[in-house]
């Protein structure tokens, strides 16, 4: 088939320079012969280069990782915590060997319970089928989630503990347990060290789950990284940093170590001396300031908190609320329902242009009322005990709630809650709040005082 002046056999619509002449007689080369030629080299090229990468990823994935997994995964343990009474597994972890004494790292929060009623759970390896599976507890550092086991068994292999260069970009290896569906194995990233943290935490770019916690993550050659500690999803994940792990390893080092006799008064201990360094130095005369409507207010207290802003929409109601919140990115874990190193900041302005005084004030009332105490279990903390007076901050009169709880099992710790109403404006309002968790009762009241002498007009 044909069209005028053209042929589908030949292109002539491309320039003379691609059309090439006769040489030494032979017959000229078609432009779609060239054309094809020039798309073969092409395709060839793409074949080549995507070949190069299967090479690369096999090198990588299929090669690798198997050989990882075959090499150090019998030195990765399932940790199960089992009731006594009724025979039942409450929690499933990792571990992993690191001598052939027969001493394991895990998480702190993967045997907790165990922490808190000795009496009442134990601790296994795998399915706990012989009495040999039994592990007992040597320390625990509650501040970085760790804690050092001692098994009956005396395994071959093992990994060493030492400290390991990595670079952001390398590759690692996460080895666990997820959802006690057997061990398996995540690839994933280095990402260093997280900056808004109140302890060193390293960010693994890997799917770790539920069960993991406690694992190893390692390099190809098997040198231990991190502990898998905790995840955000989305490949988000976070690991311990493993000199954490070898400086608690080395405590339990030596025949003359003696474990504590008490355990829960260690996790106490712990918890005491590390609030009066997180707390030290907050809301002193060098805390950042904002201006929220005609008040100023003290924001982002340490460089381990992150603040937010939102204005919720009013569009039908008589008055607006905007709020700005301050919180520390983690905790550190005590129970499954109670954590210490818990520190929010929220502040909530509420201005009006249409309201009058009188109605202005039982709106604002209102607000202040709202019970902000998280809730707790019984077992773990006592009823909230709560008192509010007036006071004048330099020149600002301010109302103020004060209410605490205390643990029941760790003597001397608290949670406490301060929440505040600035008074003096008929159209405008700040209810701020500051809730600490696991902290003495003298830092509670050193950063209540603190906080309060924060507050100024604008």
């Amino acid at each position: 088939m044909t069209r005028a002046g053209t042929s589908y056999g030949m292109s002539p619509w491309l320039p003379p320079r691609l059309r090439a002449p006769a040489v030494n007689g032979a017959r000229p080369i078609r432009a779609s012969t060239w054309y094809g030629a020039v798309v073969h080299l092409i395709l060839a090229a793409a074949v080549m280069t995507f070949a190069s990468g299967d090479r690369l990823a096999a090198q990588e994935g299929v090669t690798v990782t198997p050989t990882v997994f075959r090499r150090f995964g019998d030195r990765v343990v399932r940790i199960q915590v089992v009731e006594a009474a009724s025979a039942a597994k409450v929690s499933v972890g990792s571990g992993f060997f690191i001598d052939d004494e027969g001493r394991l790292v895990t998480n702190y929060h993967v045997i907790a319970e165990l922490v808190h009623d000795a009496a009442r759970y134990r601790a296994e390896l795998g399915e706990g089928t012989t009495p040999g599976d039994t592990v007992t507890i040597l320390a625990i550092d509650v501040v970085h989630d760790l804690a050092i086991l001692q098994a009956a068994r005396r395994p071959r292999p093992h990994f060493t503990l030492g400290p390991t260069p990595v670079h952001q970009g390398d590759r690692l290896y996460s080895l666990g347990h997820p959802h006690d569906l057997g061990l398996s194995i995540v690839e994933g990233t280095y990402n260093g060290l997280l900056s808004h943290t109140l302890y060193p935490k390293l960010h693994f770019t890997g799917s770790l789950n539920p069960g993991m916690s406690g694992g190893p993550t390692i390099t190809s050659a098997g040198h231990v990284v991190g502990i898998n500690v905790s995840t955000a999803g989305n490949q988000v994940s976070f690991l311990v940093p493993v000199d954490r792990a070898i400086a608690l390893a080395a405590t339990t080092a030596g025949p003359e170590y003696q474990m504590p006799s008490r355990l829960l008064e260690d996790v106490g201990s712990q918890i005491h001396a590390y609030q009066d360094v997180y707390l030290e130095d907050l809301f002193r005369d060098t805390t950042k300031m904002v201006d929220l409507g005609p008040f100023r207010v003290p924001t982002e207290p340490a460089a381990f908190f992150r603040c937010w802003g939102d204005v919720p929409d009013g569009r039908d109601l008589p008055y607006e609320r905007a709020q700005h919140r301050c919180s520390t990115d983690d905790e550190v874990y005590i129970a499954h329902d109670q954590q210490s190193g818990v520190v929010d900041l929220t502040h909530e302005l509420i201005t009006t242009t249409s309201l009058n005084a009188s109605r202005f004030y039982r709106l604002y009332g209102s607000i202040f009322q709202i019970d902000n105490t998280p809730p707790g279990r019984e077992e773990h903390v006592t009823t909230w005990r709560c008192s509010t007076r007036n006071i004048l901050n330099a020149i600002t009169p301010l109302r103020t709630v004060l209410c605490l709880r205390a643990y029941v099992k760790l003597e001397g710790l608290y949670d406490g809650v301060v929440k505040v109403a600035v008074l003096g404006r008929r159209d405008a309002g700040l209810v701020s709040t500051l809730e600490l968790s696991g902290v003495s009762f003298e830092n509670i009241e050193r950063l209540a005082a603190r906080f309060l002498e924060q507050f100024a007009w604008r």
